[in-house]
């Protein structure tokens, strides 16, 4: 990070924007590690939390740097809604398809709590949905005006949704969100059969994890501002670069969802190579949940206090790729067992939305 500063300093747009990436994913790394021991000492559903919630703050602030790139390239506001469409679609695709597939490499069958997944493919359909209506309104004869009023008030029903679900998954169906009896038994059975296996988590040594927890909460705290920071350097230096060189506004907001859903990658893997497909699903589905539901409410309200006008009429790729995602994931995670095939089928998905993005 601090090469970035340098580079920016000296006017080296390319090397402040790369060094700047590397030191955005490095440091959310460390959040993710952190988070990761806290959602070890809270349990679910409120470790997934922790996890998905630090992600995602990650990912807000990434976007409203970018975000307030608009004041002067108006054009920017396109790369801010392919960053959140993006972050769902590499959430469902890469996180989830990479850590199952490994996982279904290593251990050939996983088995989670179905009624996790089911739960998530419903909120994530119905949220999806919603972002349809804006989408549509700016084919109609409406003007701007009419966009914008419909924008924030499906931001507020979303926030909406997210109060119902947050009740419904701390409150009252944990039990939807937890590994099932048949799922644990499975995974016991295998470690009984695979003698002289070592858990990661239980051999590390990381020196977070001899820090309090309001120490913890701490050091994300100070982590993410500096990430904040440098989200400002990537911002300013990589927009020029992406008009410099004919990037579009689909591969850029690809990218940006890369780098801050990078750390939750490297959580999933580990967790699916532990045999831990449960914690896969809750990172992968609770933050592609909360990047629709949580992230476009607060980019919308952030954008209204900077006086810039972001609405939510997503193009026909974003929308369409956003509602087959949600379709096969539904379908991979549906009888609660994964393999390495469904994991692929993701990761094929991904390459093929990737391409077209490229070039729409």
């Amino acid at each position: 990070m601090l090469l970035a500063f340098f580079f920016h300093a000296q006017g080296d747009g390319i090397m402040a924007t790369i060094f700047a990436a590397i030191g955005i994913a490095a440091l959310s790394l460390t959040v993710a590690e952190v988070a990761d021991i806290l959602s070890e000492r809270l349990h679910e559903p409120y470790g997934s939390f922790v996890l998905t919630f630090s992600a995602v703050v990650v990912e807000i602030v990434l976007l409203y740097m970018i975000l307030l790139e608009a004041r002067h390239s108006p054009g920017v506001l396109e790369t801010v809604k392919g960053g959140i469409i993006s972050a769902v679609i590499v959430d469902l695709n890469v996180l989830l398809g990479l850590s199952v597939f490994l996982g279904g490499l290593a251990f050939t069958q996983q088995q989670h709590n179905k009624e996790t997944s089911s739960a998530y493919s419903t909120v994530l359909f119905v949220a999806s949905s919603a972002l349809l209506v804006p989408g549509l309104l700016s084919h109609t004869d409406h003007g701007s005006l009419v966009l914008t009023q419909v924008s924030h008030l499906i931001a507020g029903l979303l926030m909406f949704f997210y109060l119902i679900i947050f009740i419904f998954q701390t409150q009252t169906h944990t039990h939807f969100f937890k590994a099932t009896a048949r799922s644990r038994f499975f995974r016991l059975k295998r470690k009984i059969e695979e003698e002289g296996e070592v858990d990661e988590n239980d051999s590390s040594d990381y020196i977070f994890e001899h820090f309090h927890t309001a120490v913890n909460f701490a050091v994300i705290l100070v982590l993410i501002g500096i990430i904040a920071i440098g989200a400002e350097i990537f911002a300013k230096d990589g927009i020029k670069l992406a008009y410099q060189y004919g990037i579009s506004a689909g591969l850029s907001g690809l990218l940006i969802a890369i780098i801050s859903v990078s750390p939750e990658i490297f959580t999933a893997v580990r967790a699916a190579r532990n045999d831990q497909i449960q914690r896969v699903v809750n990172i992968a589905m609770g933050a592609s949940t909360v990047s629709i539901i949580l992230t476009v409410p607060i980019l919308m309200l952030l954008a209204f206090y900077s006086g810039i006008n972001l609405t939510l009429d997503f193009n026909p790729l974003q929308i369409g790729a956003l509602l087959l995602t949600i379709l096969l994931v539904s379908r991979t995670t549906e009888d609660g067992e994964t393999n390495y095939f469904e994991g692929a089928s993701h990761l094929m998905f991904f390459l093929s939305y990737a391409i077209v993005a490229t070039y729409y």
